[in-house]
């Protein structure tokens, strides 16, 4: 079994039992209440780097990462340094995140979220809208084509903005088969949990340009931001350094400014 592997089925665990308290109807009924998702993609699409700064706690790689009692002062911060999204971890057992993190971010700030998790279901799409997020994140290593493709047209039925994360040339090749108009480029192997930062450039060139192209993991500062963002990324999408920097309002704008030039 792979880290990934290991990972999805605990979220099928942890699922199984919010969706014995929570049934689907009363996620729709939710949904039917809550203002329309907020569109990130004309920010990504702007001139210069975006930055989707990420609420994090822990990961499988690094482990305890920050404690962040107060997620929303966190996202508050995160837009005040000017990120264009903020991504919020929700799963549990390997990540420390929760829907009430979601919920208490979406409280905070109008910024377009993220909601960061192994998405396997249809559920969670709904959980996902229901709780605020304006984004949902789809990893094709975690799915086969067919759910890959229903669940990415479910997102777009709620209003979700669906980032479709690959680490490989073939998952290029099927996240844009369904149709993805945003993709995450992996610099970690979620099988194996090692991290690659060439692996952005080497797919980046296989993804159109009318395609927004996300850089995901292994950033460390804004010399990270820059060189991704010459490689042609229009987005960077940050945890842990900003978690651990010290200032993350400066950290987001930082990385922002090292991608003007690009």
């Amino acid at each position: 079994m792979t880290v990934l592997d290991g990972i999805i089925a605990g979220v099928r665990e942890d699922l199984a039992a919010r969706e014995a308290i929570t049934p689907l109807s009363a996620l729709e009924a939710r949904v039917a209440e809550v203002p329309p998702a907020r569109d990130p993609m004309p920010a990504f699409r702007a001139p210069g780097l975006s930055v989707i700064a990420e609420v994090k706690r822990a990961s499988p790689s690094k482990g305890h990462l920050g404690d962040i009692p107060d997620p929303a002062a966190l996202a508050t911060a995160y837009t005040a340094g000017g990120a264009d999204a903020i991504s919020v971890l929700t799963e549990q057992r390997r990540f420390n995140g929760s829907l009430d993190d979601l919920d208490a971010v979406r409280a905070a700030v109008e910024t377009p979220l993220l909601r960061k998790d192994f998405i396997v279901t249809p559920y969670q799409l709904w959980e996902a809208r229901a709780h605020g997020a304006d984004l949902a994140l789809l990893i094709v290593a975690g799915l086969d084509q067919a759910t890959l493709a229903s669940l990415h047209a479910l997102a777009l039925e709620l209003g979700l903005t669906a980032l479709v994360e690959v680490h490989e040339a073939e998952e290029v090749r099927r996240a844009l088969d369904v149709g993805a108009t945003l993709i995450g480029v992996n610099n970690r192997n979620l099988k194996t949990l090692e991290v690659d930062p060439d692996t952005f450039a080497a797919l980046a060139a296989d993804i159109p340009d009318d395609v927004v192209k996300v850089a995901e993991s292994g950033l460390r500062g804004p010399d990270d931001a820059a060189r991704h963002a010459a490689e042609g990324a229009d987005v960077v999408l940050v945890g842990e350094a900003l978690v651990i920097g010290g200032d993350p309002a400066a950290g987001v704008a930082a990385m922002r400014a090292a991608g003007t030039t690009r």
